[in-house]
């Protein structure tokens, strides 16, 4: 049996590379982070012409029907490029959701719009995991109060999904009555989040299914974050071993001192082994269902510890010029950050793992 990529997601890995390879260069990251809307239009327009936007839409409505897996390889090119666009809530998370539990009216109307770029939905479900005080969204005879908090894909939304205390979805335009939208600034300037405040805002239901939309939802986002950070954490590995090599002190290349040759090895070494743990989490989403909440735990929880460990290590090989902006390690450095605290830091991920598999009981 292969447990390796098909000739058509290699393929989808290496045109996504090439395409940011040529639109995305670092000047181009910095330029777009120091803007209030960090979302790059050039980028976008060029993802959009190999057909990212509508990857996981179903082909019958303009899409190319593809895979969490197919997904899990672009958001790892993208975090290797450190890429300025939405992606996970506007390209994942939404057509997923109105594919799963929207009615054939509302994915009539919104996912042939999607997949061709015209629309663009943020999506906010963070209090499925954890709430803070104050936050959380309730809903009465179809109308919407509260608070969300770290709506993903924020900038330029046409309108957002939110779940309510229940764990159901709503629909809610951007232009809604009493929808106050809050830009917030987080250590990765490179994606855009939000806050959304609801005062009596009417909002259009998906399905009742008891949070289960939801659920399948913070699956696949852990799984791509994991993913973004397993593409950050490639890029911090390679550009330490590439200072080693350039780098002299006391008259020879840093690489050629056992120190530093260790603490690139081991980066490898805690690295490589999350990509099959990434891989078999995006593959259960579609083909083995009942097992895919305890892989995306595993994964989110695994790769936010060990890319925490490549992105310290990376900025001390290559020691003050880690901290610069010149190098810019600080980009994939906070991406990684991110990843790791979004839907749930590791801690809370392994003690949801440890309740999946009856270990200890859900408080």
């Amino acid at each position: 049996m292969d447990f390796g990529l098909s000739q058509e997601q290699q393929m989808l890995r290496d045109a996504v590379a090439r395409c940011l390879a040529d639109t995305c260069p670092l000047e181009h990251v910095r330029e777009c982070s120091e803007r209030d809307n960090p979302v790059s239009d050039k980028v976008l327009d060029a993802l959009q012409g190999l057909g990212i936007p509508g990857m996981m839409i179903p082909e019958e409505h303009g899409g190319l029907g593809m895979t969490l897996l197919d997904a899990a390889l672009v958001a790892e090119q993208l975090a290797y490029a450190v890429a300025p666009v939405s992606f996970l809530a506007s390209h994942v998370l939404a057509p997923l959701a109105l594919s799963e539990a929207g009615s054939e009216d509302q994915k009539v109307r919104w996912l042939p719009k999607i997949a061709s770029g015209e629309a663009h939905i943020s999506v906010a479900i963070s209090e499925t995991v954890e709430a803070r005080d104050g936050a959380g969204v309730t809903c009465r005879g179809g109308k919407l109060d509260g608070t969300a908090l770290f709506a993903l894909d924020f900038a330029g939304a046409d309108a957002f999904l939110v779940t309510d205390t229940t764990g159901r979805l709503h629909l809610v335009p951007a232009n809604a009555s009493g929808l106050e939208k809050i830009p917030l600034t987080t250590i990765d300037r490179t994606r855009s989040v939000g806050e959304l405040r609801f005062a009596q805002v009417t909002a259009e239901p998906l399905a009742d299914d008891s949070g289960f939309t939801a659920g399948r939802l913070r699956d696949a986002g852990r799984i791509l974050l994991a993913a973004d950070s397993l593409g950050a954490g490639q890029a911090m590995i390679e550009k330490a071993v590439d200072y080693s090599g350039q780098r002299e002190q006391f008259g020879r290349l840093i690489g050629s001192f056992q120190a530093v040759k260790h603490m690139c090895a081991e980066m490898a070494a805690h690295h490589e082994p999350c990509r099959s743990l990434i891989w078999y989490a995006a593959y259960a989403y579609e083909a083995m269902p009942e097992d895919v909440s305890l892989a995306a735990c595993q994964a989110k929880s695994h790769t936010g510890d060990v890319h925490r460990f490549v992105a310290r290590t990376s900025t001390e090989v290559h020691g003050g010029m880690g901290f610069t902006d010149l190098v810019g390690l600080h980009y994939w450095f906070k991406r990684i950050g991110f990843d790791r605290q979004v839907l749930g830091g590791p801690e809370s991920a392994r003690a949801e793992a440890a309740v999946l598999q009856g270990w200890i009981k859900a408080a």
